[in-house]
């Protein structure tokens, strides 16, 4: 619940009043916290202490069990791990979006996915690869893998920012968001290609949620080299030769 909140040990060390070294220790299972502990942890995450003692959170039919939080919802996400315990990031090629709309609380569905890391990213959250189709976000091509940090908290989603937004009606797209969800319970989404109208989708459709924060891609852009910009690059470059005339 830590990772899929994309808190690091010492964040929620803060969160709960207490030491970092002791969040290790319960992760490992070298200490038990106190009541006291677990109440303010229940409180942090939205669940009840009743859930967080007596249910197996790692259990995928647990998993499904979703709880509003803020306009998204929150669960433990099934993910994988390396063997130095570090999240990896699963790839979810075109041809499997369909399966991931079911299987993206199945553990084994999440295993058995194609999985690298980049390091660029760093460790902060939890990260998944999507590959889009179409061309609703040119000049992003498709077949383009988006790279995506999960949100937990859709409310905080600044308009204009480009997602993965997963749904029961739409699958998965690539769309930047226009939170609307205070007002309407609704997320508006836009594509860059202006070919393609604007539409809302509401929230209690909404799945996952993933902030594209990097990109992969086997086609390079080609550069706006029509008429008017050749003479724009010209006058410019004009202008700047007379100004170092003016200097001379």
């Amino acid at each position: 619940m830590r990772k899929s909140a994309g808190y690091t040990q010492a964040q929620l060390a803060d969160k709960l009043d207490i030491k970092r070294s002791l969040v290790g220790a319960y992760e490992e299972g070298r200490a038990e916290p106190k009541l006291t502990t677990l109440v303010n942890f229940a409180k942090l995450f939205d669940i009840t202490l009743d859930d967080l003692i007596t249910r197996d959170l790692s259990d995928p039919n647990t998993q499904k069990d979703s709880v509003a939080k803020g306009g998204g919802k929150l669960r433990v996400l099934a993910i994988t791990v390396d063997e130095q315990q570090r999240e990896n990031i699963e790839l979810v090629p075109y041809k499997a979006s369909a399966g991931y709309l079911n299987g993206y609380a199945d553990s084994e569905f999440i295993e058995d996915l194609p999985r690298f890391k980049l390091p660029m990213l760093g460790t902060g959250g939890t990260y998944r690869a999507f590959e889009i189709s179409g061309d609703s976000m040119l000049p992003i091509a498709s077949g383009t893998v988006i790279v995506g940090r999960f949100i937990e908290d859709w409310s905080t989603i600044k308009d204009g920012t480009p997602c993965i937004v997963v749904s029961q009606k739409e699958g998965v797209v690539f769309k930047r968001i226009f939170n609307k969800i205070k007002d309407a319970a609704v997320l508006r989404l836009h594509s860059d290609n202006p070919v393609y109208s604007p539409y809302e989708i509401g929230v209690e459709d909404v799945i996952e949620i993933w902030e594209a924060k990097s990109y992969i891609s086997s086609s390079f852009p080609i550069a706006d080299l029509s008429l008017d910009k050749l003479s724009s690059i010209v006058l410019d470059l004009q202008k700047e030769v007379q100004k170092l005339k003016k200097v001379e």
